[in-house]
């Protein structure tokens, strides 16, 4: 699954759109790598997202086409 649809399922970004902006502006980093929006997305990636001054952090821990709210959250783990 490419990164910017698997940040929109798992609610990490709430627009697809946005989360390919993110890509493209260099905000988005997997295992330390600076990365494309077609970039495909394995269980146990290190995302990166930066948000202005904040930066947060995921391990992936599943992938799937869709989740609904109550699921999202157990597609990553936070890593502090």
């Amino acid at each position: 699954m490419r990164i910017d649809k698997y940040l929109k399922v798992a609610r990490l970004i709430k627009r697809r759109t946005v989360a390919n902006e993110a890509c493209d502006n260099d905000r988005v980093m997997v295992n330390g790598r600076q990365v494309k929006a077609s970039y495909a997305v394995k269980v146990g990636d290190i995302i990166e997202i930066g948000f202005g001054a904040r930066t947060l952090k995921v391990e992936v821990t599943a992938v799937t086409e869709h989740a609904n709210k109550a699921d999202a959250s157990s597609l990553y783990r936070e890593i502090i």
